[in-house]
């Protein structure tokens, strides 16, 4: 009889969730150099992912929130972002004091082959695990992204 656990059960799960966004990342910033779109900085398929699942325009200040990043920082990945022509930076138009960031073409083609690439990991997923495993899996990380985010809570009101 074979007393062996998986090699999983003995990895700590931040570093099976590290490894894990690796698989995408990695399987996303190749077909991104396929196409063309090798200067999308550290943190940028993130915002042009984002920006693509969401509906159009993001505040500055909720990518600043969301990337947890300093303003200085987000506002670099922007401008950076911008220049490379994958985003368009405008004023709100009911606050011209917040900045709004929006996909331009470019963006959208990138953000196409990103979405490709990711489907493509699920699908091999799915081919390895059931449905039902991976529905668990999002259940699971969504809880425990709700743990973080009710400590968040708890300690902004604290503070």
């Amino acid at each position: 009889m074979n007393d062996t656990k998986p090699w999983f059960e003995e990895v700590v799960i931040p570093a099976l969730l590290r490894h894990a966004r690796s698989t995408y990342g990695i399987a996303m910033r190749r077909a991104l150099t396929e196409a063309g779109y090798d200067d999308i900085p550290k943190n940028g398929l993130y915002v042009i992912g984002g920006l693509a699942l969401g509906a159009g325009d993001v505040p500055l200040g909720q990518l600043v929130k969301e990337l947890r990043v300093s303003k200085q920082s987000a506002g670099q990945l922007v401008d950076t972002l911008v220049l490379r022509g994958y985003l368009e930076r405008t004023m709100d138009a009911e606050d011209r004091r917040k900045l709004t960031v929006t996909l331009t073409e470019r963006g959208r083609a990138a953000a196409a082959v990103q979405a490709a690439a990711r489907e493509k990991i699920d699908a091999e997923l799915l081919a390895r695990v059931s449905q039902e495993d991976v529905s668990r899996t999002r259940r699971t990380l969504a809880v425990l992204i709700d743990l973080g985010r009710q400590r968040e809570t708890e300690q902004a009101d604290e503070d």
